[in-house]
C-alpha cells in the first residue's frame, strides 16, 4: 500500500480489538449510543406527523428532510434552517417504515440503514420460502416446518 501513489500515508493503530469496535448503527451519531439489542426509543415518521427538531435529534431525521423530501437544510450555530426558514419542528410529507428482520443478529435492517420511505417499498412478503438453521449442515439445516408458511 505504501507504494500506491494515491495513498498519502499509513498509520498503525496499536491495541485495536475489532471484537470491541462499535457496530455502525443508524443514525451514526454520538447522541445515539444504541446497540443491536438495545435500540431506541425513536419516533417512526408518519405522513403529516409533526416532530420537534433539535440538534440532538436531527441525526434521526436529517436524511429524510434533505434527501427523501428534498428540502434544503442548514445548521447555523444552534439554529436549524429548512428552506431558508428558522425551524423548531418538521411535518413529514410521507410515511416511513422501520424494517426489522426475524434473523436480526445475522441480517442488516433499519437499525443499520435507517428509515425506509413508502415510495421505496416495492413489495410485501407473503410467505416464508426457505428457513435454515445455521448450526446444522445440508438438508438437516432446512426448517421444514417453516417452509411456505404464510406471513400474517
Amino acid at each position: 500500500m505504501k507504494k500506491n501513489e494515491a495513498i498519502k500515508g499509513l498509520r498503525k493503530y496499536e491495541n485495536l480489538d475489532p471484537a470491541k469496535a462499535p457496530v455502525r448503527l443508524f443514525p451514526f451519531h454520538a447522541n445515539f449510543l444504541w446497540t443491536e439489542d438495545n435500540y431506541g426509543p425513536l419516533i417512526i415518521p408518519k405522513k403529516n406527523t409533526n416532530v420537534k427538531i433539535t440538534k440532538q435529534n436531527l441525526p434521526l431525521y436529517k436524511r429524510i428532510i434533505q434527501v427523501y423530501e428534498q428540502n434544503n437544510l442548514e445548521i447555523k450555530g444552534d439554529s436549524i434552517i429548512i428552506n431558508g426558514i428558522l425551524s423548531n419542528d418538521y411535518t413529514f410529507k410521507m410515511d416511513y417504515y422501520f424494517v426489522m428482520v426475524d434473523n436480526r443478529h445475522n441480517s442488516f435492517d433499519s437499525r443499520f440503514w435507517g428509515f425506509v420511505p413508502e415510495d421505496h417499498i416495492v413489495g410485501k412478503a407473503m410467505f416464508i420460502w426457505l428457513s435454515l438453521d445455521e448450526d446444522k449442515k445440508g438438508f438437516k439445516s432446512i426448517k421444514w416446518d417453516r417452509m411456505f408458511k404464510f406471513i400474517r
